[in-house]
């Protein structure tokens, strides 16, 4: 996921989100740092429709464009999150109590909070069509994945490579890279980070 991010390449929101709001954190962020929506859109490299959008909840970030935006602010999407964040503790999770970091046609659930443990684990829905977006991701870590259902375009460098049910992927999260649903069904793929990134 280059250059300037535009509203078209993020997800159109085509159901009510999760019960965590992310346009409202969003806007409560942005205000924390004394930035208006067109100042932020500068910082970020991104367009200020872009984040008016985000924050009216007319759109569901990429995780790209969203990792983006609060890096220009120097702000982890773990504490981004935070407030959903089950306890320290905790050991088994349910399929509800899985933290939402991303919801509508790309859903990136977590489990357990991030910032404790040196792996982050996801459960990922892709929708048809839907990728972490135009910008290719790179951070300092080492990534890894199972297909579960469906299929999984990886891109990871100059390599790319269509992932069906059972097939994986393990690689240096530093090269760039990206995911796409190429397939004409939901995918679905369980994966890893250590360290954790998000």
């Amino acid at each position: 996921m280059h250059g300037t991010e535009k509203p078209e390449t993020d997800n159109p929101l085509s159901e009510p989100e999760a019960a965590f709001d992310v346009g409202d954190r969003l806007r409560l962020v942005r205000q924390a740092h004394g930035l208006s929506q067109r100042a932020l859109a500068v910082k970020a490299g991104v367009t200020h429709s872009l984040v008016s959008l985000i924050e009216k909840n007319k759109v569901s970030p990429s995780v790209a464009s969203l990792k983006k935006i609060l890096e220009a602010i120097n702000y982890p999407m773990t504490d981004f999150f935070a407030l959903t964040l089950p306890p320290v503790d905790q050991i088994f999770y349910r399929a509800d109590e899985l933290t939402p970091l991303s919801t509508g046609a790309l859903t990136l659930l977590q489990v357990g909070d991030a910032k404790s443990h040196s792996v982050q684990v996801f459960h990922e829905f892709y929708e048809p069509g839907a990728d972490t977006g135009e910008t290719m991701l790179s951070h300092e870590a080492e990534e890894g994945g199972v297909v579960v259902a469906g299929e999984l375009e990886v891109t990871v460098g100059t390599q790319t490579r269509i992932l069906k049910r059972g097939d994986a992927y393990l690689f240096d999260s530093r090269l760039p890279h990206r995911y796409r649903n190429v397939g004409p069904v939901r995918c679905e793929v369980v994966s890893a980070v250590t360290p954790p990134y998000l």
